[in-house]
């Protein structure tokens, strides 16, 4: 796909397409993967509809999205806790596939977002000590692939 020529992420449909490749990616990954395949056991197709109304409600506001996002998190954490390590990869994937396919204000809207949900659920889970400092000293999480890339320059 020519990048240059990208769409931005405009409605449910492409949300549909970003979280189905990200999820094939996610299921796929070795860190992470066993959290939706082993311990939570996720259905995709069962699974979409909630997180697709999800991204609307917090993209688009167009979504009626009333589930407690943070319950399956604290029972896949109570399973096999979630480190910062594993939430850097899962920032990483989401960031990696709104780049692969998307440009404009939502999909960068879309990336923070998921960094900042990212980095409140790791907090909330985590608790206070859980705090992850960018190289500029901002609050965050570098991905990984940027600190192999970082030590592979130089």
């Amino acid at each position: 796909m020519d990048l240059s020529a990208a769409e931005d992420i405009s409605g449910r449909a492409d949300l549909d397409v970003v979280l189905r490749r990200f999820y094939t990616a996610a299921f796929a990954d070795p860190r992470i993967g066993p959290f939706f395949t082993e311990i939570a056991g996720t259905d995709l197709e069962v699974h979409l509809p909630r997180i697709t109304d999800f991204w609307e409600r917090a993209l688009f506001r167009t979504a009626d999205y009333r589930s407690d996002a943070f319950a399956p998190h604290a029972a896949l954490h109570a399973a096999r806790a979630m480190t910062a390590a594993d939430f850097g990869r899962w920032v990483q994937l989401w960031r990696a596939t709104i780049d692969g396919r998307y440009r404009g204000p939502n999909a960068e809207r879309a990336k923070a977002q998921g960094e900042r949900i990212a980095l409140a659920l790791h907090q909330r889970l985590a608790g206070a000590d859980a705090e992850l400092l960018r190289g500029d000293g901002t609050v965050g999480f570098v991905p990984l692939a940027a600190l192999k890339l970082r030590s592979s320059a130089g």
